[in-house]
């Protein structure tokens, strides 16, 4: 498996590499000069040409390319072009907070989906069964950013029960630590915090889980059907052993490499997609963050973002498949 690991992790190169390419030309595609959306429409000409020089922005392509890898070859991902603060100690903060909102979704995600998957396959063709399969039928259809308002509206607007926005209480903001702010809180033993967190944490975290979550319940029903049907559940069943324990102990270990993949790839989803969710919540995650360099033609941010964004994407990939094998002991990497 270590060497497995090490090809893994070297073929991530070319990957990164490829990604790091075709976002430097994307973003050069945007129309405007981020030098006069800096200085702003009342600018001189001679005042963006001088801006322009100093950004570096009037050198060719490939000598801006080729110094952008050498600087993320030393780990330096830039400076914002409107801050003027280095990227690697901004972005952090943005990132913890899509992390952290991207984790709470999926651990609601998977919890409710596959719940529901295996009830659905173990009473097959019940009332449950076509109740559910309805339900991750409409929550993979239904819009986030309409689920999102709807949320608000019922339980922030007409019941007042939890916030519209926001990671915490302007009245009594959380001391950064790790800047995940659920753990700070703990790490921090104040109860009060923590729970303006979480109350924030709920709506945002609810929308954003709607599509994993339903893709998760089909997959494990379809799954844990195809397993269920098998000479060994049949041999367990008719020693009498109790149904949960052949459903939850024999049945879903082998039903949830297919769970596990799709769970994988929802969560890296979910990590660059989040950017509806936290711009209804007002959630300042690396969704936002990106959103509004586009806006400013911020291009080393945009950069920047898009590839950490991608290499834990590829992380996670590369997790799942090693998860596989500790899973699954017929699995072997060689």
């Amino acid at each position: 498996m270590f060497a497995y690991t090490i090809r893994r992790l070297l073929l991530l190169v070319p990957v990164l590499l490829g990604m790091t390419l075709i976002v430097f030309f994307m973003i050069r595609a945007i129309p405007g000069n981020p030098a006069q959306v800096i200085l702003g429409q009342l600018a001189t000409a001679e005042a963006i040409e001088s801006l322009t020089k100093e950004l570096g922005l009037d050198k060719p392509w490939h000598v801006q390319y080729f110094s952008y890898l050498g600087d993320l070859l030393r780990g330096d991902l830039g400076e914002s072009l409107r801050t003027r603060v280095p990227i690697t100690e901004e972005i952090w903060p943005y990132l913890a907070a899509t992390i952290e909102l991207s984790l709470a979704a999926m651990l609601i995600a998977i919890f409710i989906g596959v719940n529901a998957g295996i009830i659905s396959a173990w009473f097959q063709n019940s009332w449950f069964d076509y109740s559910a399969m309805v339900l991750a039928l409409v929550g993979v259809s239904i819009p986030i950013f309409w689920l999102g308002l709807m949320e608000q509206w019922v339980f922030s607007i007409n019941l007042g029960w939890l916030p519209t926005s926001g990671r915490e209480s302007v009245m009594n903001p959380v001391d950064p630590v790790t800047h995940l702010f659920v753990i700070d809180t703990l790490l921090q033993g104040d109860t009060e915090k923590l729970g303006t967190v979480l109350k924030h944490l709920v709506l945002p975290a609810c929308a954003l889980a709607t599509i994993p979550m339903a893709i998760i319940a089909r997959i494990t029903r379809s799954s844990m059907l195809e397993v269920m049907r098998s000479d060994y559940i049949r041999t367990a069943r008719a020693k009498g052993m109790k149904m949960f324990w052949v459903v939850y102990k024999h049945s879903l270990k082998n039903a949830v490499i297919p769970v596990l993949t799709i769970i994988g790839l929802q969560t890296g989803l979910l990590l660059g997609g989040a950017i509806l969710t936290e711009t209804i919540f007002s959630w300042p995650g690396i969704g936002r963050y990106i959103y509004e360099a586009i806006g400013f033609r911020d291009y080393p941010v945009i950069q920047s973002g898009i590839l950490v964004v991608a290499f834990i994407f590829v992380m996670i990939n590369l997790i799942v498949d090693l998860l596989y094998a500790l899973i699954d002991p017929r699995i072997k990497y060689s």
